[in-house]
């Protein structure tokens, strides 16, 4: 027998979503400002020399170039506003998370709730400008050394922080608006337009490529099936529950015994989703931004930066692997499930694990279960980002065929059509309680008539 959310859920139709107003504003609210977004990778950083910067990256589109294109949905290329994207702001979510993890004032900062949350919040955003003043100054000087700027100087280079800066914080608030008053999950959802909005281009090129003799008709047919494999191999896992069996005992009041139902915890195989990919990734921009930009003979650090941390190389995939493997861990740990709050919320509605007594007990359980279930899901997502390198660092591919970018595309459109779903049962419900307190004023009013 199927629930009552179970059965309003398979009645979704159009005809409903066209009824639900409030989720339709959110749509058009959160599209608004995507589109500000795409509009803010074409307007160009000032002073930058055109057909300097096209020619540089014509060289470089191959290489960590392309990447640096996916994440920012071509910006860029075109040096705009929005070059650094939203990565400065990941990068400084990671670094307050690991610290709030290892410093015991910051841990009970997050035990506070709501107020100890935005303090948290606030260290973040001051840790994105400290880290987009760094980045913006290294790009600066890049581009002098490169020859991309029309006039060099110290305006040139405040001129260029300031824009950067500035656009990077103002992408932060567009995803923090999106999440709060849009639909889905904002700063996942930039990264997403970001790579869509790259893919029609990537697929004109790689069909050009095809036809021009660059790959084969066999390398095309074969990179199309990896793609639908890993696309459905994204959603098969995804989707995938381990049931942990909970119990809740009965409990008498007066003359009618209550509870002793049993229901099951559903634990995803990897609970952390897209996040430890979209984690790695900036992590590894970091030091391959700077190697793009810097000028110089290519030797010292950034010499071996270029030579050993680029796109194909073993040391690049030994790094990329590890840092997924421990987002995926640290993430499901810190954020995604947290063992201790779950057995403690199980404990204070009276559920147990059969066999295993409630509190410490519990958590050390479902440790247990985490544990070996993230061998799984990190294992996933390792050869998920990196299976599909193997094949783009020896071809002529574009990179928005890499799995990095798949893994994204499908996980974040999964997670929005999932609220979608939310935000269309919770209308479908307040419509029946609408519904039925009407019915019981006319029930009310007949009886007062009769």
């Amino acid at each position: 027998m199927a629930s009552a959310a179970e059965q309003m859920a398979s009645n979704l139709s159009w005809g409903s979503f066209g009824k639900a107003k409030e989720l339709q504003q959110r749509i058009v609210f959160a599209l608004g400002l995507l589109l500000v977004y795409r509009v803010g990778t074409f307007i160009p950083v000032p002073g930058i020399d055109p057909v300097q910067l096209k020619a540089f990256f014509e060289q470089s589109a191959g290489g960590i170039g392309g990447m640096l294109n996916m994440f920012t949905g071509g910006a860029v290329s075109r040096m705009a506003i929005f070059s650094l994207g939203i990565m400065p702001y990941i990068s400084a979510s990671i670094i307050v998370q690991l610290m709030t993890a290892m410093v015991p004032q910051l841990e009970a900062l997050k035990k506070e709730g709501e107020q100890g949350r935005k303090k948290i919040n606030q260290y973040t955003r001051y840790g994105t400008v400290f880290l987009a003043l760094f980045q913006s100054y290294a790009i600066s000087v890049g581009l002098e050394s490169q020859g991309l700027a029309t006039e060099t100087g110290l305006f040139f280079r405040i001129s260029v922080m300031i824009t950067l800066v500035g656009g990077t914080m103002f992408l932060m608030w567009l995803g923090e608006q999106i999440t709060a008053r849009g639909i889905g999950n904002g700063i996942s959802l930039i990264i997403f337009v970001g790579i869509v909005s790259g893919l029609p281009a990537a697929l004109a090129q790689f069909f050009v490529s095809g036809r021009t003799g660059a790959i084969s008709p066999g390398m095309i047919i074969g990179v199309m099936v990896m793609a639908v494999a890993v696309i459905a191999l994204v959603v098969f896992v995804e989707r995938a529950l381990r049931k942990i069996h909970i119990q809740y005992p009965k409990r008498q009041v007066g003359m009618k015994v209550y509870g002793g139902e049993s229901s099951h915890l559903p634990v995803k195989i990897n609970p952390a989703g897209v996040i430890p990919a979209i984690f790695a990734s900036s992590l590894l921009l970091m030091p391959t931004t700077l190697a793009t930009f810097a000028g110089g003979d290519g030797g010292g650090v950034i010499g071996w930066i270029a030579a050993y941390m680029g796109r194909g190389q073993p040391l690049y995939m030994i790094f990329y692997a590890s840092l997924v493997i421990f987002f995926a861990y640290f993430y499901t740990a810190n954020v995604a499930f947290k063992t201790e709050d779950v057995a403690d919320n199980l404990k204070k509605q009276g559920g147990f694990v059969p066999g295993i007594r409630p509190g410490a007990k519990t958590a050390e359980y479902l440790d247990y279960v985490m544990v070996r279930l993230l061998v799984l899901g990190s294992a996933y997502l390792a050869a998920v980002v990196l299976l599909p390198e193997f094949l783009i660092a020896k071809t002529a591919i574009p990179f928005y065929f890499g799995g990095t970018s798949l893994l994204i595309i499908v996980s974040v459109t999964m997670d929005t059509i999932t609220q979608v779903q939310s935000h269309m049962l919770a209308h479908q419900y307040e419509s029946l309680i609408e519904k039925s307190k009407l019915r019981g004023k006319n029930r009310a009013k007949a009886r007062g008539r009769r």
